[in-house]
């Protein structure tokens, strides 16, 4: 019998142990600093003796655990082992951080090949530190010129605007730290108030990729980050000092960074630039010079589970606008534009004389974030922006030291985001956004105002999501919705309200008659929706294609509604257009990637439909009390835009490699049935490079650029007879000018000062053979050839 009871107790505990041994361990391993996954981590499972890896994703499956404690060591390369004990009494996931060496902190080499993508089946390309800091002493929009597809529409040489795919201004978003700058972005003249210097990585998103960021950035979508915080008690920072030839300008940026391994952490980041007039190959360009101070602040206390920062962002350009593109009547535009020189060259001068620009931006964040178990991350973010734009004319008398236009323009937004990770065939991500924008136009300025006073609504919902569908195959997909309401008031001429017909439809937003003037109280509601889906298929372990669709709808900024008058800097007349609908975009785009030892190469191609795409067209001419001046209308068209963007790099060896990178981009007026303005023409750009590691990293490359004339453009010439001669002429306001092709030296060598101090020197040659060009880009290419040649000598110390 005992022996009876002995098999029954056997089977018994046989039976719990197997019904025990039947758990599921999932784990995520990420970065801690900013969540992204690790692949090829390396995980020892202690209870079992046995090793796995985890896949592209981060993420790995351990099966038929038994209850009681799993024990876990995991290592990658660049990160500090960790282990980790988990209690398993049913199935379990976790997310596991691993955090990065101090030597992370030190300047990441990235050879001239095709950049890395960081989302999964966007077009988004990156730029490193080490790519960044070729460019201290320029800006944004010159930086952004690495990427293949991405070029700049400029005023002069130091107002450069991005474009991506041949979209510029309200179309594209640009983040800074996550938070989307808001300074009046809609004027081609209008740089973005960010100090490069403070960039640790900028990310370039082609076309409405990421919902969470806004629905409508039609062109595309500029992710700037600052240097992670690490879990290390150390202290690090870096000094730049550069000079230039051209404009004799000099610019000092330091930063000084301190992280704690409780999770605390410090930044300050500064910098200063100063140039004088610059000058093309045959002429200086008189009133050309710039200033520009930044700051930024960062502090907080960021752990896996929790953490929160505080962020300030202070930047100021003054900036001179070339004095001979200042005109006084259409005689002067047409003699700029068929005089091969400006029509004022002075000595070279530090000083910044009228017409410049004067621009303050004040940044502040507030964020924090928490992680829920069986949850994931909750994110909650305040930021307030504020904006002071001074625009000065040459004026006389009283009032010639007094801005032509002066706005103020603050912003307050609140936002809210939640990311499910918990399971590991899928994440959802949702959020939403509530924004208040606040512009005054300041009256004193004794000018007409371009853009009135006006309040801005805006709320905004998405949620996202993505499929692990199998080893090769991943989906994504997202929506937006978004409303928006602007409140105006506005004064119009009487006789101007009459001419564009507005006392036929707008009738009853007139809130006050005062004879030669009316004061209106224009209110507009716009409600946007958007949709994006993509997928990324890995054809091998060595290439992998993508392919995407983005709905996008964009309302008509406050410039494109309400311009009415003399812009001066820009010294033309610009009417807005109260009719303006929203754009509706409609893109499809398709990548191909292929990596292998020395060889990589990147395919992009899209095409754009976009409904009532909004530009502004230059009409004729309006006699003034200042003069005649050309009359710019924002017009509404149907538009397409297609292209292809190609990038290639091929290494013969360890020292020498060579760079293609190649754009080509077509815009159709669909209505008009012509080419749509300001459309950059086929552009490529070869290099070769050669390093040697042994003497002290030494590198050296030579930049061939080459830029062909744009066939396609928009006839928007006009006749107009001058006074002074009795004779009417043709204003040719489109013709591009000729193709150019220009050589870019650059080189640099590194050395060890101490252990933890290294030294680069670096040399660049702008222009080498100091060939006179003129871009299509260029708003001020009626009036002076572009830069010529410039040297520029960096120092810059990592400690």
């Amino acid at each position: 019998m005992k022996y009876y009871f002995l098999c029954i107790a056997i089977s018994f505990f046989g039976i719990t142990n197997a019904q025990n041994c039947s758990l599921t361990f999932l784990g995520e391993i990420t970065d801690f600093h900013d969540a992204s996954p690790i692949s090829a981590a390396t995980i020892y499972i202690k209870n079992l003796d046995r090793y796995i890896t985890s896949d592209i994703d981060g993420k790995f499956k351990i099966e038929d655990l038994c209850e009681g404690d799993l024990t876990l060591v995991i290592s990658h390369v660049g990160c500090e082992t960790k282990t980790v004990t988990f209690n398993m009494n049913s199935d379990l996931f976790k997310e596991i951080a691993l955090e990065h060496h101090i030597e992370e902190l030190g300047e990441i080499t990235v050879k001239n090949s095709v950049a890395r993508k960081e989302t999964k089946t966007a077009q988004e390309t990156t730029i490193k530190s080490k790519e960044l800091a070729k460019y201290s002493s320029l800006s944004l929009g010159d930086a952004l010129k690495e990427v293949s597809g991405v070029s700049s529409i400029n005023t002069g040489n130091t107002i450069v605007k991005p474009m991506i795919n041949g979209m510029h201004s309200s179309r594209l978003l640009i983040l800074n730290n996550n938070v989307r700058l808001q300074d009046q972005e809609w004027g081609i003249e209008h740089a973005p108030n960010i100090d490069i210097n403070s960039a640790n990585q900028i990310s370039v998103i082609k076309g409405s990729g990421t919902l969470a960021y806004g629905g409508d950035a039609i062109g595309g979508i500029v992710v700037i980050k600052p240097s992670r915080s690490l879990l290390k008690d150390t202290i690090f920072g870096k000094t730049t000092i550069g000079g230039q030839t051209n404009g004799r300008g000099y610019n000092l940026t330091t930063s000084l960074n301190s992280n704690f391994k409780s999770g605390w952490f410090a930044n300050i980041q500064g910098s200063f630039k100063k140039n004088g007039d610059f000058k093309a190959p045959d002429y200086n360009l008189t009133n050309t010079g710039s200033q520009s101070q930044g700051l930024s602040i960062r502090a907080g206390k960021k752990q896996f589970e929790s953490g929160f920062e505080i962020f300030y962002s202070y930047v100021n350009n003054e900036i001179g606008i070339l004095r001979a593109s200042h005109i006084g009547n259409i005689a002067d535009l047409v003699s700029a534009i068929n005089t091969q020189e400006p029509l004022v060259i002075d000595d070279f001068s530090y000083d910044i004389n009228f017409p410049k620009q004067d621009v303050t931006h004040h940044l502040i964040k507030a964020s924090y974030y928490r992680r829920f178990k069986n949850f994931g991350k909750l994110s909650l973010q305040y930021d307030y922006q504020n904006n002071q734009r001074f625009e000065f004319d040459v004026r006389v008398g009283s009032d010639r030291n007094k801005p032509a236009l002066d706005l103020t323009l603050q912003t307050h937004t609140l936002n809210a985001d939640a990311i499910l990770d918990a399971k590991d065939t899928y994440k959802l991500k949702f959020g939403a956004l509530a924004r208040y924008q606040d512009n005054f136009a300041n009256p004193d300025t004794g000018v007409r105002r371009l853009i009135p006073d006006y309040e801005r609504y805006d709320f905004g919902a998405y949620i996202t999501s993505e499929w692990d569908i199998s080893d090769e195959l991943l989906l994504d997909a997202g929506i937006r919705y978004d409303f928006n309401r602007i409140d105006a008031k506005k004064f119009y001429q009487t006789s101007r309200w009459e001419q564009q017909g507005y006392d036929q439809d707008f009738g009853s937003i007139v809130i006050e008659d005062l004879g030669t003037q009316l004061l209106t109280n224009p209110v507009f509601d716009f409600h946007n929706f958007s949709f994006a889906s993509g997928l990324k298929y890995e054809l091998n372990d060595q290439s992998f294609i993508t392919a995407n669709y983005a709905l996008a709808s964009r309302p008509p900024n406050p410039s494109e509604l309400f311009s009415d008058g003399l812009h001066h800097s820009a010294a033309r007349i610009e009417l807005g257009d109260l009719r303006l609908d929203q754009e509706l975009s409609n893109r499809f785009s398709a990548s191909y990637s292929f990596e292998k030892k020395r060889l990589n190469i990147l395919l992009e191609a899209f095409y754009n439909h976009i409904s009532d795409f909004m530009f502004l067209q230059p009409t004729g001419i309006e006699q003034t009390i200042r003069g005649a001046f050309p009359v710019w209308a924002y017009q509404q068209t149907n538009a397409a835009l297609y292209g292809i963007d190609f990038s290639a790099n091929y290494e013969f060896n360890d020292a020498l490699s060579l760079l293609n990178k190649s754009a080509y981009i077509k815009g159709d007026d669909l209505k008009n049935d012509t080419a749509l303005i300001d459309i950059p023409a086929f552009n490529t750009i070869n290099q070769i490079k050669y390093t040697n590691p042994k003497w002290n990293g030494f590198s050296a490359s030579l930049k061939s650029e080459w830029v062909f004339e744009q066939k396609n453009y928009p006839d928007y010439n006009f006749e107009t007879f001058i006074a002074s001669t009795n004779q009417t002429v043709l204003v040719d306001i489109s013709t591009p000018p000729g193709a150019y092709h220009l050589l870019h030296l650059y080189s640099d060598i590194n050395f060890d000062i101490t252990k933890h101090t290294k030294l680069n020197l670096a040399l660049s040659i702008n222009n080498l053979l100091d060939t006179n060009f003129r871009s299509y880009l260029n708003r001020l290419r009626y009036f002076a050839d572009d830069l010529g040649r410039n040297v520029m000598l960096q120092i810059q110390l990592n400690y």
